[in-house]
């Protein structure tokens, strides 16, 4: 029997995520390995919300809150929007499906960046819209030029700030002029995973636009600083507007119960996203230092990452830090990308670096 499938579909690659340690434990027979490819919070969660998932397993056997009142109405309160502004994703990458499922229709657009978060592409495709493609400008999002294409036809235009896989920024009066370009039927996408890292003072308060009632929507999750990847869940912050044709694809019960109550304890813990972000500022500092002394130059990054360009095969560079028990992401080419570790784990990113250098 012959399987058919659209063409959109066949194009698509399946994502690939981080190597897990399991994984190359048993491939390599190592005991002692460090993950540095995911971007997760090394410290893990908030204490708060371990304490909360200790006391949920009475309930498994019943269905979440498929409205999720209780975590919303924090998040509602926390950013000072209505509550049916606010809407929750199995992590924010099924907020992007949402997105593409609900505004595009076949051949409508969507305006993306070269190097960015591979998911838009993925879910404009799967929805049978068009990805338009605008390079970055020295691992940056061009604003500019992602504003001159947008045509008619486009829906969508997504923003990743600070940008995965560089780590870099677009700062508030990039943002302002862009949303004085972009016209009203497309909704803007702010993907702001990283935000809780980033120190800039002109980092944009995109918010505001959704305040203001522009077609805008601000994502956000807890798989990073707030460490619950393993939980997986994300929100979006929108107008009631979008908000409400969102909802109309949402699956139900898509935030399950013990994220809801991980994530509404985690929000409380301000200690721990201190500690998380302290902790990321210093260490960064570090590995930035160490990579200088191989000559390598980052790109600035506002988030939990460094992305650079190790001026040889990327591949086979990946391939070797596995060898040493390293686990890091190649991005594409000469390019690898650094999630920022415990200092014991950065030191040893660094040492297996400096041995793989001297082999090659």
């Amino acid at each position: 029997m012959t399987i058919k499938v659209h063409p959109d579909i066949e194009s698509l690659s399946p994502y690939v995520p981080g190597k897990p340690i399991d994984e190359l434990q048993r491939e390599l027979g190592l005991s002692k390995i460090v993950k540095l490819a995911s971007n997760e919070n090394p410290l893990g969660p908030s204490p708060k919300a371990l304490a909360v998932l200790a006391e949920s397993s009475a309930t498994l056997h019943r269905y979440p809150d498929g409205g999720a009142f209780k975590l919303r109405t924090a998040l509602a309160d926390r950013w000072k929007v209505a509550l049916d502004q606010v809407l929750l994703g199995n992590g924010s990458d099924e907020i992007i499906g949402m997105l593409a499922r609900a505004f595009l229709a076949p051949g409508d657009e969507a305006v993306l960046a070269d190097n960015t978060f591979v998911i838009y592409q993925m879910e404009v495709t799967a929805a049978h819209g068009k990805a338009v493609i605008v390079p970055l400008q020295d691992g940056r999002h061009n604003l500019a030029a992602m504003a001159k294409a947008v045509t008619p036809r486009t829906k969508l235009l997504f923003v990743c700030n600070p940008n995965n896989p560089t780590g870099t920024m677009v700062n508030a009066t990039d943002v302002e002029t862009l949303m004085a370009k972009v016209p009203d039927h497309v909704i803007v996408v702010f993907d702001e995973a990283y935000v809780d890292y980033a120190c800039d003072p002109r980092f944009p308060d995109t918010l505001g636009y959704v305040k203001r009632k522009r077609n805008a929507i601000v994502l956000r999750t807890f798989s990073k600083i707030y460490g619950l990847a393993g939980l997986r869940i994300g929100y979006g912050l929108t107008t009631t507007e979008i908000a409400n044709y969102l909802n109309r694809v949402r699956p139900p019960f898509n935030a399950n119960s013990l994220a809801q109550r991980a994530a509404l304890a985690a929000l409380g813990d301000e200690e721990h996203v201190a500690k998380s972000r302290a902790l990321n500022h210093a260490e960064m500092a570090f590995v930035r230092e160490g990579l200088a002394a191989h000559g390598f130059q980052p790109y600035p990054s506002e988030a939990n990452f460094l992305c650079f360009d190790v001026n040889r095969d990327g591949r086979a560079v990946f391939e070797a830090l596995l060898r040493e028990g390293v686990i890091v992401r190649h991005i594409h080419g000469s390019w690898i990308r650094v999630t920022i570790g415990l200092p014991e784990e950065n030191r040893q990113f660094l040492q297996a670096l400096q041995a793989v250098l001297g082999r090659q």
